[in-house]
C-alpha cells in the first residue's frame, strides 16, 4: 500500500473517521465506472437454423431484473455509499408473463408473482416499478403499448380489469369496466385503436373502442372455426388480420380484417407444426406469426398461410432454451422479446431478414 494511504488508515478510527478516510482511499483510486454493455457480443450465439444454413433467428441476450440495467457509477456516488452506508435495492423479475416496449427504449414487463409492472429505460438506464395507486395489482399476464393514446395497457386477471397507465407511471383508470371475466393477452389495432383482448374464462375475443366501450364479442366456447376454448393471447397483422392462440384447441386461428374466420393453424401433437399449449403471438416486420408453445418450450413460425417455417429453442436454462414460456413481443426492428417465465427472465433475439442473391 503507498505511503499516503497507509497514513490515511493509520490516522483514522472507527465510525465516521474510519469513513472519512475511505472516502480519501476513493478519491485517489478512482472507484466510478462507466456504463456497461446491456447485450454484449457474444462469440457462437446461438442461431436457428444452425450453420451452415443462413441464420434467420440469432440469440441477443437477457434481462432478469434492474441490475441488467448496468448504470454508470460516478466516483461521488461511491463516496456517498462509503460515507453514509447502504446501497441501491436491486430487483428481480419473478414469474414474467408478457413484455412490450414503447417503440423506442422502454420495456415493460408484466410480473404476475411480484404483483407489478417492471419498466426498464435501456437508454437513460433507470428503472421503474409501476403499481396502480388505490388498488391491487393481482395478477398482471398481458401488456400492450398503444402509441396513438400513448398509454400502457396492462390485462389483470386477477381483477377481471385492463388498467390503464401513463407513460409516465400514472394510474389512469380501466377499460371496459365489469364486462371481462378473466383477460389475459390483449393488443391495439394501430390503425383504429381498438383493443382486442383473450376473455380465456369467456371464451371469446371481445373487442373496445380506444375508450373502452364493448364493440363486439367474438366466438363462443366450441372446437369449430370461430369458436375457442381457453383463448388466451391476440395479435393483430398489417393487413388487419386476427390471430387467437385457441389454447385448449391446440391452433392458432385467423380471421380477416372484417373479423370472419379464415383458417386454423396447427392441432394437437408433439412435433414442429403442431401444438401442446400455444401461448404468446406476434408477428415480425416481415408478417410471420410466432406462438410461443409452454409445454414444448418453443417458440414456432408460420407464414400467413398457416405453413410452418423454423421453430427455436428447447427445454433448459441456458440461452436460447425455455422453462414454461408466455409472452412474446416483436418490434419494428426485429427484435424479439421473449417472457421465459418459469426462467425469471426475458430473452431477446433478433430476426434476420433473408439476405438478398
Amino acid at each position: 500500500m503507498p505511503m499516503r494511504e497507509s497514513n490515511i488508515l493509520r490516522a483514522a478510527g472507527s465510525g465516521l473517521a474510519r469513513r472519512l478516510a475511505l472516502v480519501g482511499l476513493t478519491l485517489l483510486g478512482g472507484c466510478g465506472h462507466d456504463a456497461g454493455v446491456i447485450f454484449p457480443s457474444l462469440q457462437n450465439a446461438p442461431q436457428w437454423p444452425a450453420a451452415p444454413a443462413e441464420p434467420r433467428i440469432r440469440y441477443v441476450g437477457q434481462l432478469t431484473g434492474s441490475k441488467d440495467l448496468k448504470p454508470a457509477v460516478s466516483s461521488f456516488q461511491v463516496l456517498g455509499s462509503v460515507v453514509f452506508g447502504g446501497t441501491s435495492t436491486a430487483y428481480s423479475f419473478q414469474t414474467p408473463m408478457a413484455v412490450c416496449t414503447d417503440g423506442a427504449d422502454r420495456v415493460f414487463v408484466a410480473d404476475s408473482a411480484d404483483h407489478v409492472i417492471h419498466v426498464l429505460d435501456l437508454k437513460t438506464r433507470e428503472y421503474q416499478r409501476w403499481t396502480p395507486i388505490g388498488r391491487k395489482l393481482l395478477t398482471p399476464v398481458g401488456l400492450a403499448y398503444d402509441g396513438s393514446g400513448r398509454r400502457l395497457l396492462v390485462s389483470d386477471s386477477g381483477t377481471s380489469a385492463i388498467l390503464i397507465f401513463s407513460l409516465q407511471g400514472q394510474f389512469i383508470g380501466e377499460l371496459a369496466s365489469g364486462q371481462l371475466k378473466r383477460p389475459c393477452g390483449l393488443t391495439v389495432d394501430p390503425r383504429n385503436g381498438r383493443v382486442f383482448v383473450a376473455d380465456v374464462a369467456a371464451h371469446q375475443v371481445i373487442v373496445l373502442s380506444p375508450s373502452g366501450q364493448v364493440i363486439e364479442r367474438i366466438g363462443a366456447r366450441g372446437d369449430a372455426l370461430g369458436q375457442f376454448n381457453y383463448p388466451t393471447n391476440v395479435a393483430i397483422d398489417a393487413q388487419g388480420r386476427l390471430y387467437v392462440s385457441d389454447s385448449l384447441n391446440f391452433r392458432i386461428q385467423q380471421f380477416g380484417a372484417d373479423l370472419e374466420p379464415i383458417r386454423q393453424m396447427g392441432r394437437q401433437g408433439d412435433m414442429p407444426g403442431y401444438f401442446a399449449e400455444p401461448k404468446g403471438l406476434a408477428i415480425d416486420p416481415a408478417g410471420h406469426i410466432y406462438v410461443v408453445d409452454a409445454q414444448f418450450e418453443a417458440v414456432e413460425i408460420f407464414n400467413d398461410a398457416g405453413n410452418l417455417l423454423l421453430d427455436f429453442g428447447e427445454e433448459g436454462h441456458g440461452s436460447g432454451e425455455f422453462w414454461l414460456p408466455s409472452g412474446i413481443f416483436i418490434d419494428g426492428h426485429g427484435r424479439i422479446w421473449v417472457a421465459d417465465s418459469y426462467n425469471h427472465r426475458v430473452q431477446v433475439f433478433d430476426y434476420l431478414p433473408e439476405r438478398k442473391p
